[in-house]
Formats: C-alpha cells, structure tokens, sequence
C-alpha cells in the first residue's frame, strides 16, 4: 500500500490489542529513507512497553522486525524520549489504540519534535480527534508543555488516556452540518520581534471571517523551545457533531501569511466538500472504528493513501471496510478487555 510508517505504527497496534504475533517486512518501503527511523522504533517499543510484548529487529534503518504480544495491556505513567526531532504526536497516535483498552489509566510524558510538517498537529489532536474518540467512549487529552520544532526537537507532550474496558461504540457522523464558529491557536517561539503569531492569524481570520464564519485564534508568542519555529491551528464543530481542523507547520522560506492562507483555504476546502471529518481524521479514526462494536461512518473530503492503506491494514485484522464515493463504513470487530 503506502509504503509508509503508518504501516508499521498501526500494524503494531493491532497486535497488542488482538494478542498476535506480526512481522513487518519491507517497512517504509516507498520512502526517500527505507526503514524505521528513530520515532518509529519509539513508537514500537512503547507499543510493546503496554502490552509486554517481545521485539526483535527493530532498530533504526531496519525492514523486517518481529512483534510478539504479551497477554495484558498495562496503565500506569511511561516516558518516552524519541531523542531526535523525530514526531512525538505520531507516537502518542500510535499508543493511543493500544491505551485505550489498558487495566488502568495511561499517562505518558514524550520527547521529541511536537510540531512538523507531515505529522500530526498536538492542537488538532487535542481539538479534533479527542472529541471523536469521546464520542465513542474514551476520555484522552493530549497537552503541549514545550513546543519543540526540526532540527533541534527537544519538545514535550503530556499524554492522557482513561480507558474504557467494554469497548469502544460505534460512530456514526454521515450528516454535513453548518459550521459557524472556528477557534485556533497561533503558537510562536522566539519570534515575536516579527510579529509571527499575529501575522498568522489575522490572514487566517480575514479568510475565515470572509466566509461568512466566526474565527478567534489565540496568539501564542512562547519563550521555552529550544530554537524557533511555529505553527497555525485552526478547529470547529459542526452543528451535527462533525470536527473540521486544518493546521500547517512554520519553516525557512515559508511566511507567516502564506501559512495562514494555507490553513484557512484546506479548512474551507474540507468544510465545503461536505464531510463530516476532515482529511486527517479521515485516516486517523479508521483503527478505533476497527475496534469498535458495530458499524462506524463518516464522509471524508477526499480518498487519500494513508485512508486507503488503514482501510486495508485494519481488514487483515478482521474488520469489514467498505468505501463508496467518499462514505466510509467500518464493522468493527468488537475488542474489549
């Protein structure tokens, strides 16, 4: 399918919590740098860290790596330091499955790169996808304590998980509903000589506004990452239980106001598609629907790889996908503890 970490972050998780072996083989197939990077060999042995599991071959440039489970899935506090700027957020969404059906309550404190492009945004973690997962029965927050940015990383994210031992419902979110209210926040580090928070966010809200919507995006000028960088976040709630989100990371050569066009433009383009989720929930939510009792559905904005590759990976492992157009539907196979 992708060819991409996804592949191996989830395919791991499926383990843990159906308690069978897996080998990966040929992971990350179809990228610039083939193998597990430093934040996917994380993510694994946080996996196996929760549910006692045994690794072997999982180290940094690896393509084929055994996962065996063990037979419980412990709570409790971890800390996990990627030690590069590699993703924290992707390994707080790798473990968020797996916690989600713990003995206890899961806090974990993860180092690493908390805000880059092609990774998930903590905001729209925090403001889009933990609604959903609510929705189907789990309480998760996930909280920034330092923004940490590439190269350097050196960020902080407090993961919070209760979990829910009967299971995870079923989520139904198939009606389009008006959006009318958007809030955001515009986070800087070490770049408010140049106005960076408000230069984002006042182009944000000017599109926003212009589409006939409210936007208040809190400017956030922060003095405690390790080196500059930035970011622009912007979520709603539709008037039928939809989330919409759109996010975009700050870099060399890429202004304040191109950032906030980018983020207003993706989110009118998801909102006007008429989906109940946004792009990246629409791949995100695919593994929890898997793992659910009964029937979950929602409308994406757009098919996407990782949606397509998910769809695929949770079917090996039991669950009944179907895509028609742009509805998805996913029978989940029923987990509880």
């Amino acid at each position: 399918m992708s060819g991409s970490g996804t592949i191996v972050r989830y395919a791991v998780a499926q383990a843990a919590l159906h308690g069978k072996p897996v080998r990966i083989i040929n992971a990350r197939q179809n990228r610039d740098k083939p193998g597990l990077r430093p934040q996917h060999v994380a993510s694994v042995h946080a996996c196996a860290q929760l549910c006692g599991a045994t690794v072997e071959g999982a180290d940094v440039g690896s393509q084929t790596f055994d996962f065996v489970p063990g037979s419980d899935i412990r709570g409790g506090s971890y800390t996990w330091d990627i030690g590069t700027a590699g993703s924290a957020t992707m390994l707080a969404l790798s473990v968020l499955p797996v916690a989600c059906f713990a003995a206890t309550p899961v806090r974990a404190r993860i180092t690493g790169g908390v805000i880059q492009d092609f990774a998930p945004s903590p905001f729209h973690m925090q403001h889009a996808l933990a609604p959903m997962i609510h929705a189907m029965g789990v309480e998760m927050a996930l909280h920034v304590s330092r923004p940490g940015y590439v190269p350097g990383g050196g960020g902080v994210v407090e993961l919070t998980v209760a979990p829910r031992p009967a299971g995870l419902q079923a989520l139904t979110c198939t009606t389009a509903g008006q959006v009318d209210d958007v809030h955001g926040v515009a986070l800087s580090s070490h770049l408010a000589d140049r106005r960076v928070s408000e230069r984002m966010a006042s182009v944000c809200e000017a599109k926003i506004q212009g589409a006939g919507m409210t936007c208040t995006i809190e400017r956030v000028d922060d003095t405690g990452a390790l080196h500059a960088g930035a970011c622009l976040a912007i979520w709603a709630k539709s008037s039928t239980g939809g989330r919409i989100g759109a996010d975009r990371a700050g870099r060399r050569g890429r202004t304040s106001e191109q950032i906030g066009r980018y983020v207003a433009d993706t989110f009118l383009e998801d909102v006007r598609s008429r989906a109940t989720v946004d792009r990246h929930l629409a791949d995100q939510l695919v593994l929890f629907c898997a793992l659910a009792h009964g029937e979950s559905s929602y409308v994406v904005p757009r098919t996407t790889a990782h949606l397509e590759t998910n769809l695929w990976l949770v079917s090996q492992f039991g669950a009944q996908v179907d895509m028609d157009d742009r509805h998805v539907r996913i029978r989940g196979v029923g987990l509880s503890r």
